[in-house]
């Protein structure tokens, strides 16, 4: 038995090295999380807090806005301005 690669075998370790480069660049790609006001040291909770209600109200102004089905082009003017009220 020779120990030579076949085309194959390269083509296979080739694309399994490209999906384990692909899922490791991806997972730091995962959405922000809602800060938890209880879980943080008490000289920062009122941080925290605002925190939290500004990423709720983010939230509720793009979930508007999809809703609203505005162009990707307004969109990021309507969140703008939704947070402004």
């Amino acid at each position: 038995m020779s120990s030579k690669a076949t085309p194959s075998t390269v083509t296979t370790r080739g694309l399994a090295m490209t999906a384990v480069a692909a899922l490791l660049y991806a997972a730091p790609a995962l959405a922000q999380k809602i800060v938890d006001p209880s879980k943080v040291a008490p000289e920062y909770r009122e941080a925290a807090e605002k925190r939290q209600a500004e990423q709720l109200k983010l939230i509720a102004c793009h979930k508007s806005a999809k809703e609203a089905k505005i162009l990707p082009r307004d969109f990021a003017k309507f969140v703008s301005e939704c947070l402004e009220k």
